[in-house]
């Protein structure tokens, strides 16, 4: 079951699953805020352009942290034909029964942008840490503060045996950009 726009207010009003929070739909540059069955959640200021040193392999395994360069600031340009890793600019506390899939807004998909980010699992917390490539052939700016993915919430009819939390998944409570973690 797909949750409204009803339960999403209640949820972050009530029980802080979303902040800060917008409760209306706010389209200043690109939008975000609260839409019908989901949420449009923004950029933060702080970004990792991956910029490669010669021959360097990305191994999840041995994550070459040295390739990306920090940034902090209100835009970030991401290089034709590359990707930054970024972080959301809202905190998330998925409850139990619920779990999340997440999609890039249109605006950024119709500029050759891909976000990708995996789904919020249930008693899941923290600062979204996505990927964001530029599949374009030039490169593509950014904006913290504005909106780069919708998050939809399904709801379960059952409450899940095993959450996030309970398994002490390694990515609970990531309060800055997270780099992958083995």
């Amino acid at each position: 079951m797909v949750k409204p726009d009803r339960w999403i207010i209640e949820m972050a009003e009530n029980h802080g699953m979303i902040e800060p929070f917008s409760r209306e739909q706010v389209k200043k540059g690109v939008s975000f805020g609260t839409s019908s069955y989901g949420y449009d959640f923004r950029l933060a200021d702080e970004f990792r352009v991956f910029r490669p040193i010669s021959k360097t392999i990305i191994d999840p395994k041995a994550f070459p942290a040295e390739s990306f360069e920090t940034i902090r600031g209100g835009e970030c340009v991401i290089p034709a034909n590359s990707y930054i890793l970024a972080r959301s600019l809202e905190y998330f506390r998925i409850p139990r029964d619920v779990l999340t899939l997440c999609q890039g807004k249109s605006t950024y998909a119709r500029c050759g942008v891909i976000v990708n980010v995996t789904p919020f699992e249930p008693e899941w917390e923290g600062f979204v840490t996505m990927a964001i490539s530029n599949t374009a052939p030039a490169p593509v700016r950014v904006y913290a503060g504005e909106g780069i993915a919708q998050v939809i919430f399904l709801g379960a009819s059952e409450i899940c045996q095993t959450s996030y939390k309970d398994k002490a998944g390694k990515y609970q409570r990531q309060t800055e950009l997270t780099l992958p973690k083995c």
